[in-house]
């Protein structure tokens, strides 16, 4: 369905049952990203929640309306929120979707209940090591000035963001599966505004460390082993940083547990739940 939130027509879904408790979902990569994985990742909570997973705007098929910025992504959850009726929320992302989680549960803190964090990071730290680590990997050849326009954000046109992130895809993973990864290159949705706005706009200001400690809701935290994008020491700041949280690392995984390890990410997510929010069931 399409949902206008401050003045952008947002592609949202909502999967259970009116009068469960809601949570919010944030997909990953700015301009690559799209309400598909937070759906696959999410959706089989819905016997707990009522899950909201949505298209950024920019990005899938929302409308391209700037800002394309932290704030105005936060603002859009914190307007999905009012428009489904709940009083607090879960709110969850991965990846990207997690910089904006956190900016949400920063920004609005009276509004949730609790949040579910997937490979992501504090700051923009982890770009400084993404070369280095992309140098050390020997799985594929990269083209380096394709591998500066993505993360510089000087992409020419959708085409060519997806050509670029096809570059890219065979780091992501624990174990390189072509055929997999190739999939996922084809099913993507690619938004070039949106891509190089993060990473011209975003990312050089993006830092949370400081405000990290006044996150008082419970907070699990996870991450893959392997991830080379926002590795294991970004998940382990956000965890010492904010109170009341929990960090789980996936030993199989690269930067998408909920994929690679998926019984054990649902169950992990379950745990976490049951835990911190028994009156969920």
């Amino acid at each position: 369905m399409i949902v206008e939130i401050s003045g952008a027509k947002l592609n949202v879904e909502v999967l259970g049952e009116k009068g469960k408790p809601v949570l919010i979902a944030h997909h990953g990569g700015g301009g690559i990203g799209s309400l598909a994985e937070p759906k696959s990742t999410f959706g089989p909570l819905s016997d707990l929640f009522q899950v909201v997973v949505f298209d950024a705007r920019g990005c899938g098929r929302s409308e391209a309306v700037e800002p394309y910025s932290h704030a105005q992504w936060a603002a859009d959850v914190e307007g999905l929120r009012e428009w489904i009726g709940a009083e607090k929320i879960v709110v969850t992302g991965g990846s990207y979707g997690g910089f904006i989680a956190m900016e949400y549960a920063i920004a609005y803190p009276d509004r949730v209940m609790a949040m579910i964090l997937r490979d992501t990071s504090p700051d923009a730290t982890n770009f400084e090591t993404l070369k280095d680590n992309a140098r050390a990997q020997t799985r594929v050849t990269l083209n380096w000035e394709n591998f500066d326009r993505y993360w510089g954000g000087t992409i020419r046109d959708d085409a060519d963001l997806k050509a670029c992130w096809a570059e890219l895809i065979p780091l992501y993973d624990f174990e390189y599966d072509p055929e997999v990864s190739s999939a996922r290159v084809e099913a993507g949705i690619y938004r070039h505004e949106a891509h190089n706005w993060c990473f011209q706009h975003n990312t050089p200001i993006y830092d949370l460390k400081p405000a990290l400690p006044n996150v008082l809701c419970p907070t699990l935290v996870t991450v893959g082993r392997t991830d080379w994008v926002t590795p294991v020491a970004s998940a382990e700041t956000i965890a010492s940083l904010i109170p009341n949280s929990r960090l789980v690392i996936f030993e199989k995984s690269g930067h998408s547990p909920q994929f690679e390890e998926a019984e054990l990410f649902q169950q992990t997510m379950r745990d976490f739940i049951a835990d911190y929010l028994p009156e969920v069931k």
